[in-house]
């Protein structure tokens, strides 16, 4: 997965010249200690990288188009120490590419009230040299993160270790390939999308590849990659006694692992970050890809099922913004609910592919039939998923734009043995109840499949979209149908303005 302290932004303070050399000086030592701690801090993932002052609008210029060719820098801080005209930012502003997110603070927490005079007060301006800044930035509609307080404060690294992952996934998705195998699933609608529009706005291509093309690089995976691949297996999971070696269906356990390494080895050569099958398109595949699927997400591939590309790019930018975090990301669907009036609840799981990376840690390897897609029984990972706060995200082709939705729920410890049932799954109730919940969602038009996250915050994936400049809609524990649907509404007539 994505090491993010191989990551930067760089930390830019304006001032202007007005002020002489002993106040830029100053304004140069504060900013340098500041950069120094937001890059020491244990709250975030990036190196923070201290820029020299930019007090015109060529220096600002440079450093933007700098940024924007950095193939290390995914985003830009900045800060006004002092006043900083804001007519000198407008051409460094229309250049920027990069995320950017506005931090108005201040050197000092406290007003020195014995000693303050006018010398410290032309020096720590922020109070309105911020404003100035944000204005240019609100008149020329620059999508931005804006952060406010005091630069050691516990909410403000936090803030800024959001932004940063979010900034994190944006850069992943630029330049990113994500292949499909085969086609769409027949007659599905919101699998489909504007895969052009997609690459437009978001960065990254998507493309497909036939199912044959894939299987001529399983056939090649040789004996001995599949041998270890078993011991892996035989090693990680408690196999199904049926599974073993000198078991009756030790062969579909042999095809499982061919599959595995064949795909990885296909996405590895391609150099793909996710991909996409059907089980109507697996003309000369044994069986549907379960444990390969399921394996290749917690390497930090994405994955979605039927030609899902949004879910599996989806899926991916999420593993990447939670690098390091303790929980997973994965596919899902919701699957079918409980309707109990004491205690409704969805459950979640797909035919096979849910990440392991959202397991209790208590995972078996098993065979079973699908039931659909008429292919030899597929091997799969079983376990429960861990209950406490998580999410549902998905991206929504709404025709003319993207919709980035978001529920909140809480995810329930799964105690019931679910016996007849040998798939990954999980429980949870949608906020801000069941029925709000999924009436918002269906209202807003989300798709069947999503992207699960155990670490993942609404806040993550507000900025995400920010950065992405796509519509953010969000259903949490303060959602209100009535509310909820004219906010759709007037969302829709914003972006039907927009496009004009």
């Amino acid at each position: 997965m994505t090491d993010l302290k191989q990551l930067q932004v760089w930390f830019v303070t304006g001032s202007q010249h007005l002020y002489g050399e002993e106040t830029l000086k100053q304004v140069a030592e504060h900013s340098k200690t500041i950069a120094t701690a937001l890059n020491n801090a244990k709250q975030i993932p990036v190196q923070v990288v201290f820029k020299p002052t930019v007090k015109s609008p060529e220096e600002i210029y440079n450093i933007c188009v700098e940024a924007n060719t950095d193939k290390n820098c995914i985003g830009i801080i900045a800060w006004m120490h002092t006043f900083s005209p804001a007519k000198m930012w407008i051409g460094g502003l229309k250049t920027l590419q990069k995320p950017l997110l506005h931090l108005h603070t201040q050197f000092n927490r406290d007003i020195p009230w014995d000693s303050i005079d006018m010398d410290f007060m032309n020096l720590n301006q922020s109070a309105h040299g911020d404003r100035e800044f944000g204005f240019m930035m609100t008149r020329l509609r620059q999508n931005r993160k804006v952060v406010v307080g005091h630069w050691q404060d516990e909410e403000v690294l936090n803030k800024i270790n959001v932004w940063a992952r979010a900034a994190a996934g944006w850069n992943d998705w630029q330049g990113a390939r994500f292949v499909r195998f085969g086609d769409n699933m027949r007659y599905v609608a919101v699998t489909e999308g504007d895969k052009v529009e997609a690459e437009m706005i978001f960065g990254y291509s998507v493309n497909t590849h036939g199912i044959g093309d894939l299987v001529k690089v399983i056939n090649e995976v040789s004996d001995a990659t599949v041998d270890a691949l078993i011991q892996e297996y035989s090693d990680s999971y408690e196999l199904q006694e049926s599974l073993r070696k000198g078991g009756a269906q030790h062969a579909s356990l042999r095809e499982a692992a061919k599959i595995e390494a064949g795909m990885r080895y296909f996405l590895q050569q391609g150099n793909y970050k996710g991909f996409t099958d059907t089980f109507e398109d697996l003309h000369g595949m044994a069986q549907l890809p379960g444990i390969a699927s399921q394996r290749l997400m917690k390497e930090g591939y994405g994955f979605g099922g039927e030609g899902d590309w949004k879910t599996s790019a989806l899926v991916r930018v999420m593993k990447v913004m939670a690098a390091g975090l303790p929980g997973g990301n994965s596919f899902m669907e919701d699957y079918t609910y409980h309707f109990d009036p004491s205690n409704p609840m969805v459950l979640g799981a797909h035919m096979l592919e849910i990440c392991e990376s959202i397991s209790n840690g208590k995972t078996s390897c098993q065979i079973h039939p699908l039931g659909i897609g008429g292919k030899a029984d597929p091997v799969r990972l079983v376990f429960n998923v861990a209950g406490g706060p998580a999410l549902n995200a998905s991206v929504v082709d709404m025709g003319g734009r993207f919709r980035l939705l978001v529920n909140d729920v809480e995810a329930v410890d799964v105690t019931q043995e679910l016996p007849k049932l040998p798939v990954a799954r999980a429980l949870w109730k949608p906020y801000p109840d069941m029925k709000t919940g999924c009436a918002a969602w269906i209202l807003a038009g989300g798709a069947h499949h999503t992207c699960y996250s155990q670490n993942l915050t609404s806040e993550h994936l507000e900025d995400f979209a920010e950065m992405a400049g796509v519509e953010f809609v969000l259903i949490d524990k303060e959602t209100k149908l009535h509310s909820f649907k004219n906010e759709l509404r007037w969302n829709d007539l914003y972006y039907q303005l927009k496009s004009k």
